[in-house]
C-alpha cells in the first residue's frame, strides 16, 4: 500500500464526487424520473428502468441457475450478452434479494409506491423495501450506477450506494460499520463465506464468514489504519480505492498503475466469492475487438491479498477453502480448491462444504495387521493443514511416520518433513493450503484398491474383529503360521528372481506409486495365459483379459501399451501415479502397472458389460431412463478430469468405445491420462489413426492449442450417439445418405422441429421430449465448431441434471471439418 498526504487534493475529490452526484441528479430528473406508481414486473415490458446514458438498468434480472426466478438487481446494460449465454449474463453490480429470489409466476414486481417506497412483493408477501424511505417523490438510475429515491425538496431519501452488495463503483463510498458482502458462488446470489468490513475505528478488514449465520472469523487481511480511516472510496479520477484517512491522507487499497478514463472504460471493484477483493476495467468498445492491452472482457488490474491462501489462516471455520480440501491460487489470481486424492467434494457445485473420503473411514476396533491389510497411503508433495496437528513425534524417519499414523485410527494423515518431524492430522482438516516448504510430504490415507468394504462404525466388540481376522487367515493359508512361511518364501524367491536380471530389466523399485500393485511381465504373462483372450485394440495397444492369482482370481484387463515415450522407469511411474491417484465412481480404477525393461503395461479393473458402444448398438434397444442416467455419469466423470482431480486430465480421445459398463450398468471412463504416456508425434495424431474421425474436435485439425474443449466436442457426439442409439457415422445407407452423418442430422431436424424423428421408434424416449430436446441441445453447444463457444464439463453436467436452463445453440458452423 502507497500513503500520500494532499489536503488540497482530498478536498477537491470530495468537492468533485459531490458534483458528480449533483449532475447525475439533474440529469436524471430530466430524462429517467420513475415517477410515484411506477412498476416493473420479470416478464413485463419494461423490466427495468435505464440511466440517462443507459449504461445501467434497475430492474429484474433471470438467474444464470434458473430463468424463472428473479433478483432486483442493477447491472451494467450496455455490455453485450456473451454469445453462450450461462456463462456471463450482464454484470450484476448491486441487488435486493439474494436470499431470496422471486418468480414471475407468483406475480412478483417492484413499485414505487404513491406513498413514496420502494417495494419488492410477490402475492403474498413484501420480499424486500428499501430501508428509512419517507414520502420520496421519484426515483433516478443515475449514471454512475446509482439508483436513488429524492424527496420533493431535492434531498436523498435513499440510494443503493448506502447499501453495497458486494461491489463498489467508481464514485461510491464505503463509510465506517458497513460491509461488502460476497456471492457464496458467482452464480448464487446468497450472502456468502467473506466480508470486507470497515470498522467504527477505520480498520479495513477482511473476514471468513460462516454460512448461513454470517458469525464473522478471524481477518485474513486488514489495513491496519485504526484510529484514522474514514471511509473507503473508489476514486475515478485516478482509478483507485483507497481508505481516506482522518489527517487527509489516502492510503491505496488497490489501484492501477495508468489511470483509464469513464469516457473509454468500465470501472468496478468487487469481493469476489473466493474471497479476493479485486478491481476490474472493461473497454466500452463494444465491435469485439480489444482496446490496446485490454481484452474484451473484464480485466484484474489489481487485488488484495496477494496470496489469500496462505494469509487465510483461521482457528475457526474451515479457512478459505471447505475441510478436507486446500487451496491454491491459480495463474490467473483466482482461488482453486482441490480434494487429496481417493476424496471428492460433497457438491462440486458448492466446494465450500468440503471434501469427503472416498472410502470407508478406519475402524478403531481394527488391530495393526487389519489396519496394515486395508489401508495404505499416497502422498502429496508440499500442501499442509497447519492448524489440525493433534499429536508431534521428532526425530523420527518416514516409514515410522507412516506406521505411526496407520495404527491410529484417529490419523487421517501425517505431515512428514525431512528434517525428522512427523504431524499426526486429524478430521476434520481444515485450512488446507500449498505449503512453503517443497521438501514437506503429505502421507494420506487411503483404502486399498480405493474402496474397501470395512464397516467405519467403532461400535462392533473385539472378540467380533477377531473373529473377522481369523477367517481372513484362514482363506490366506489356514494359520497364522502357514501365512507367514507363505509371504516369506514368496519374497525369498522374488529377491532372487529380480536380482538375475539386469539392470533394464529390474521392476521399478521404491517409487512412491501408492496404492497401485507393481507386477512382473512374468506375473501378467501368465495372469493372461499368454496374452491370449484379446478384449480389444487401439492406437495405444491391445487390451487382453486376465485372472490375477488371489484368493478372488480377481478379473482384470491388462493394457499392453505400444509406442511409449522411451522414458525412464522412475518417469513412468510418475505418470502411472496420477493416474492411480485419480479415482471418481465413473472412471475405470486402475489396479497396476508393469515397467521391466521395454515392456509397459497397465492392469485395469475388469468391467463385465463391455463398452458403451456395443451395449448401444446392441438387440433391444437400451432404455431411455438407462441412457440418460448414462451419459449423466460419463459427464461426471470427465467434469471430475477436467476440474476436481489434483491436476488436471485432458482424455482427448472419448467416445461410446472408451466408456465401459459394470455390473450395475455404472458407465466408467477409461484410457484417461494416456496422451502424456503416448509417442510425442503419436499424441497429436492418434485419433486420426483409431478411425475416430467423427469425435475429433475441429481444432486438430488447425493445430491449434488442445484443451479441455476437445473432450467436450467429444462428448457432445457421443451424447447424440446416446440419444439417439447409433453410430455417428453410419455407412451404406443408400438413399437415406443425408443422415450418415448424426450431428448434421440431428441438427438439421432440430432446427426444422422435427426433433421426434431422431427417438423415432423409441416409445420410451418419445414419452420424455422434454429431456430429449435438453440433451440434443447440450450436445449441440458442445459440438460448436468455435472452442470458446462449448461450455465447460461443469456447465454441461448442470445442464443435463435440469439445474440450469438451456438456451437455444447457435447454428454449428462446420462438422464436416472434423470429418475431412
Amino acid at each position: 500500500m502507497v500513503t500520500f498526504s494532499s489536503s488540497l487534493f482530498f478536498f477537491l475529490r470530495v468537492c468533485y464526487l459531490l458534483l458528480m452526484i449533483s449532475c447525475s441528479f439533474s440529469c436524471a430528473q430530466r430524462y429517467r424520473n420513475v415517477s410515484l406508481g411506477s412498476s416493473l414486473t420479470p416478464l413485463g415490458q419494461p423490466t427495468s428502468w435505464l440511466s440517462p446514458s443507459g449504461d445501467f438498468a434497475f430492474g429484474f434480472r433471470p438467474l444464470e441457475t434458473d430463468s424463472n426466478s428473479f433478483l432486483l438487481a442493477i447491472w451494467f446494460d450496455k455490455i453485450p450478452e456473451k454469445t453462450v449465454v450461462w456463462y456471463a449474463k450482464k454484470t450484476v453490480v448491486w441487488y435486493a434479494n439474494g436470499k431470496s429470489p422471486v418468480k414471475a409466476s407468483a406475480g412478483a414486481s417492484v413499485q414505487l409506491t404513491e406513498d413514496g417506497q420502494l417495494v419488492l412483493s410477490d402475492q403474498t408477501s413484501t420480499v424486500w423495501g428499501a430501508t428509512g424511505v419517507n414520502n420520496a417523490a421519484y426515483g433516478a438510475m443515475l449514471d454512475n450506477g446509482n439508483f436513488v429515491l429524492v424527496g420533493t425538496d431535492g434531498s436523498l431519501r435513499w440510494q443503493s450506494f448506502q447499501e453495497p452488495t458486494d461491489t463498489l463503483l467508481p464514485s461510491q463510498a464505503l463509510g465506517l460499520n458497513s460491509r461488502l458482502w460476497s456471492r457464496l458462488t458467482d452464480t448464487d446470489y446468497s450472502p456468502g463465506r467473506f466480508v470486507l468490513y470497515l470498522q467504527s475505528d477505520g480498520n479495513l478488514i477482511l473476514h471468513v464468514a460462516a454460512v448461513p449465520s454470517g458469525y464473522q472469523y478471524e481477518a485474513y487481511w486488514e489495513s491496519n489504519t485504526g484510529g484514522d480511516g474514514a471511509r473507503l472510496i473508489f476514486d475515478q479520477t485516478n482509478s483507485s480505492v483507497y481508505i481516506a484517512l482522518r489527517n487527509d491522507s489516502l492510503v491505496n487499497f488497490t489501484s492501477m498503475s495508468v489511470p483509464l478514463s469513464l469516457v473509454n472504460f468500465y470501472h468496478r471493484a468487487t469481493l469476489d466469492s473466493d474471497g479476493v477483493f479485486r478491481q476490474y476495467v472493461r473497454s466500452r468498445n463494444v465491435s469485439g475487438t480489444t482496446t490496446g492491452l485490454w481484452r474484451d472482457e473484464w480485466n484484474v488490474v489489481d487485488y488484495e491479498p496477494k496470496d489469500i491462501c496462505n494469509q487465510g489462516t483461521s482457528e475457526w471455520g474451515s479457512g478459505i477453502c471447505g475441510y478436507n480440501s486446500y487451496c491454491q491460487v491459480n495463474e490467473e489470481s483466482k482461488v482453486d480448491c482441490h480434494c487429496p486424492p481417493n476424496y471428492s467434494f460433497l457438491d462440486s457445485n458448492y466446494k465450500y462444504k468440503g471434501c469427503k473420503p472416498d472410502f470407508p473411514v478406519q475402524n478403531c476396533d481394527a488391530n495393526e495387521t487389519e489396519a496394515a491389510n486395508l489401508f495404505d497411503f499416497t502422498t502429496l508433495i508440499n500442501v499442509d493443514w497447519p492448524l489440525a496437528d493433534y499429536e508431534r513425534y521428532s526425530p523420527m524417519d518416514e516409514d515410522r511416520c507412516r506406521r505411526e499414523c496407520l495404527i491410529d485410527c484417529f490419523c487421517a494423515l501425517a505431515i512428514y518433513n525431512p528434517g525428522g518431524d512427523c504431524f499426526k492430522k486429524r478430521f476434520p482438516l481444515s485450512n488446507g493450503r500449498i505449503g512453503n516448504s517443497e521438501n514437506s510430504r503429505a502421507l494420506i490415507k487411503v483404502a486399498r484398491g480405493g474402496n474397501p468394504s470395512i464397516s467405519s462404525s467403532s461400535s462392533p466388540s473385539r472378540e467380533k474383529g477377531k473373529s473377522w481376522l481369523l477367517v481372513g487367515m484362514l482363506l490366506l493359508g489356514s494359520s497364522v503360521l502357514v501365512f507367514l512361511l507363505s509371504i516369506c518364501v514368496v519374497a525369498f524367491f522374488s529377491y532372487n528372481y529380480n536380482k538375475k536380471l539386469g539392470k533394464k530389466d529390474r521392476l521399478v523399485a521404491g517409487l512412491p506409486v501408492s496404492g497401485l500393485r507393481s507386477f512382473t511381465y512374468k506375473e501378467l504373462e501368465e495372469a493372461t495365459h499368454g496374452f491370449r483372450e484379446e478384449l480389444g485394440r487401439g492406437a495405444s495397444g491391445i487390451v487382453y483379459k486376465g485372472f490375477l492369482e488371489d484368493e478372488a482370481a480377481t478379473c482384470v484387463a491388462v493394457k499392453k501399451l505400444d509406442k511409449v515415450l522411451q522414458e525412464t522407469e522412475k518417469e513412468f511411474a510418475n505418470e502411472v501415479k496420477s493416474i492411480g491417484q485419480t479415482y471418481h465412481k465413473n472412471l475405470v480404477r486402475l489396479v497396476g502397472f508393469c515397467c521391466q525393461g521395454t515392456e509397459r503395461l497397465l492392469v485395469y479393473e475388469f468391467m463385465n458389460h463391455g463398452s458403451l458402444m456395443e451395449w448401444l448398438t446392441g438387440d433391444p434397444r437400451p432404455s431411455w431412463d438407462q441412457r440418460a442416467e448414462i451419459a449423466i455419469g460419463v459427464a461426471r466423470g470427465l467434469l471430475y478430469l477436467h476440474e476436481e482431480c489434483v491436476g488436471q486430465i485432458i482424455h482427448c480421445d472419448i467416445k461410446p468405445q472408451n466408456v465401459l459398463l459394470d455390473d450395475q450398468f455404472t458407465p466408467k471412463i477409461s484410457d484417461f491420462g494416456l496422451a502424456k504416456l503416448l509417442k510425442r508425434d503419436q499424441s497429436r495424431t492418434r485419433t486420426d489413426i483409431r478411425g475416430t474421425k467423427g469425435y475429433v474436435a475441429p481444432e486438430w485439425f488447425r493445430k491449434a492449442g488442445v484443451t479441455a474443449k476437445v473432450d467436450v466436442y467429444s462428448f457432445g457426439v457421443m451424447l447424440l450417439e446416446i440419444v439417439c442409439c447409433r453410430r455417428n457415422v453410419e455407412l451404406g445407407l443408400g438413399e437415406a445418405a443425408e443422415e450418415a452423418i448424426l450431428t448434421d442430422w440431428v441438427n438439421d431436424e432440430f432446427r426444422e422441429g422435427r426433433l421426434e424423428v431422431v427417438v423415432e421408434g423409441d416409445e420410451e424416449a418419445a414419452m420424455d421430449m422434454r429431456r430429449v430436446e435438453r440433451f440434443v441441445k447440450v450436445a449441440l453447444w458442445c459440438v460448436q465448431e468455435e472452442p470458446s463457444m462449448r461450455p465447460t464439463m461443469q456447465k454441461v453436467a448442470q445442464m443435463l441434471d435440469g439445474a440450469v436452463a438451456v438456451p437455444i445453440p447457435p447454428e454449428p458452423t462446420s462438422y464436416i471439418s472434423s470429418l475431412a
